[in-house]
């Protein structure tokens, strides 16, 4: 029988599922959205049970639709959005908000109600924030359990776990309470490096508690990213799944570092895995970046030993919104609801069409032409990176009275552009820290448009290449599926037989200077907003 391979990506609306073979072909994918809410306070919340019911669906949906037996899934790998889960006795959901519902159990990675824990945190100057670009930032799980801690003491000392999204959904497929060393390491401040927590630092900032209790409630045993966890699938999560009992399942990863797995290592001529940045395009963007030695980048996340990659560090950048970005500032021009219609008309989202819209006008060499004058910084929940100014607010220039398709197409661009710009003073940063950056490879949802790959090769200067999967974060979680199964030895091994690059996008020398100068202007604007923003605190 053909051995295959699970990948299960949760993002921040959907669960997605895909079936590849041991060749990293995908055979068949399959998605269920998940509920969000949203209040008052920045305040974003989700359902381990809506996720988990999601999961369930779209893995049954994508193996129905591969034609495979279930008996055919050698291996299950997991990624999702780096999110903070609550369990109470039994793993029963715990209420984490003023909504009092206990199946809202999730604070959101993009849930911003922790700010000022994060200022607190980073006011303390420990040496462990060194380790994510000195700054901590609110979208992490210290600052959330530290929120929790003091304003819902009842749920932080009622909880039996906090668990990391990712470990979350390995922990209900397997009953395994270990740890990925990607999620702690990244996101909860683990010295990946030293195989330690830093109690000093806990106490430091009123998490004593956690060490008290010897970290048990976020995570004694940390494994890598790849590692078979407990005895595979339990038979409750095999009904559930509808797949075989004591299937093996790796321990998982952050879903953009899933997509970095999916991509850097890929077979292709552009670049290397030490010269590639990972840059994964969804709701947000994250970048990563690997180094054979910690380097050290203010305002990029890391270095982090392992976290992606085995034993080599990530230095991780990002943007806090990117699609989600272009998505909000489209919505607010005049004419959206006319270019909605017209996208739902033709069965596309609003950004698809707008970029044939662009196509149809010339495409990317246009992009002078479309934009004009018009200026666009879409830091709407702040800058991730390398400013680490969760503060920080979206800006635009250079607006008039015109309220068509054409003004449209031009907010469209100056956004896409804004982006590419904000990924550029990313790179910068690494690279005048001596990390080699010459390409970039991309993955996630927005990424799929070549007219968004080739603005962001002009805006950076940089090669950009695709991969040659439809699903590189899909396939980034199979290739852990595939080496906890045994199928291959370690994750290298995986990247190099289960992936390799597309299509490969090269900067065009005439809009060299232009975007030079654009470069500037937006530099320009984020100071300006830096200096409004301190005149009014």
């Amino acid at each position: 029988m053909t051995r295959h391979f699970l990948g299960i990506d949760v993002g921040t609306g959907s669960a997605r599922a895909g079936v590849f073979d041991r060749s990293g072909r995908l055979v068949a994918t399959d998605k269920a959205d998940i509920a969000l809410w949203r209040e008052a306070g920045d305040i974003v919340e989700q359902s381990s049970e809506d996720i988990w019911r999601a999961v369930c669906c779209s893995v049954r949906g994508a193996v129905e639709k591969a034609g495979v037996a279930p008996d055919s899934i050698a291996g299950i790998g997991f990624d999702a959005t780096c999110s903070l889960v609550v369990l109470g006795i039994g793993g029963a959901p715990l209420q984490v908000g003023p909504s009092g519902d206990p199946a809202r159990n999730i604070i959101v990675w993009m849930d911003h109600r922790a700010v000022e824990q994060a200022r607190r945190i980073n006011r303390t100057g420990a040496k462990v924030l060194d380790y994510v670009g000195g700054a901590i930032s609110p979208e992490m799980e210290t600052p959330k359990l530290l929120w929790l801690a003091e304003n819902m003491p009842g749920t932080f000392a009622d909880a039996r776990q906090f668990m990391d999204l990712t470990d979350f959904l390995t922990w209900r497929a397997t009953g395994s309470l270990a740890r990925s060393t990607c999620t702690v390491t990244c996101k909860w401040t683990y010295l990946g490096h030293e195989d330690r927590w830093d109690g000093g630092f806990f106490r430091s900032v009123g998490l004593g508690t956690l060490v008290d209790e010897q970290f048990r409630r976020i995570g004694t045993e940390i494994v890598p990213g790849g590692t078979p966890l407990a005895a595979g699938l339990t038979a409750e999560a095999a009904t559930d799944l509808g797949l075989k009992l004591g299937t093996s399942v790796a321990a998982g990863l952050i879903d953009a570092h899933a997509g970095g797995v999916g991509t850097v290592g890929a077979r292709g001529a552009a670049g290397t895995a030490l010269t590639r940045m990972a840059y994964v395009f969804g709701t947000s963007a994250c970048t990563m970046s690997t180094t054979k030695n910690p380097v050290f980048v203010p305002g990029v996340w890391g270095p982090y030993f392992s976290a992606m990659l085995p034993e080599l560090w990530l230095n991780e950048g990002g943007q806090s919104v990117a699609g989600a970005a272009i998505d909000h500032l489209v919505q607010m021009h005049p004419y959206s609801a006319q270019a909605t219609h017209a996208a739902r008309q033709e069965q596309r989202t609003l950004a698809d069409w707008l970029a044939s819209q662009v196509d149809a006008r010339g495409g990317a060499e246009m992009v002078r032409e479309l934009v004009g004058e018009l200026h666009v910084v879409p830091e709407f929940l702040g800058n991730r990176a390398p400013l680490a100014d969760p503060d920080a607010r979206a800006l635009i220039a250079g607006l008039d009275m015109r309220a068509d398709l054409e003004s449209l197409l031009a907010l469209y661009l100056a956004g896409l552009c804004g982006l590419g710009y904000g990924a550029r003073q990313i790179v910068r940063a690494q690279q005048d820290k001596g990390i080699a950056i010459d390409t970039i490879v991309v993955s996630g949802g927005a990424a799929q448009s070549r007219l968004v790959r080739q603005v962001l090769a002009d805006t950076t200067d940089l090669t950009v290449a695709a991969s040659a999967s439809p699903e590189p974060v899909l396939l980034g979680s199979a290739m852990l599926g595939s080496v906890a199964s045994g199928d291959h030895a370690d994750v290298s091994q995986a990247m190099e037989a289960m992936s390799a690059l597309g299509e490969i996008h090269s900067p065009h020398a005439a809009l060299a200077n232009w975007n030079i100068e654009r470069f500037a202007a937006f530099e320009a604007l984020q100071k300006v907003g830096r200096s409004i923003q301190s005149h009014s605190s």
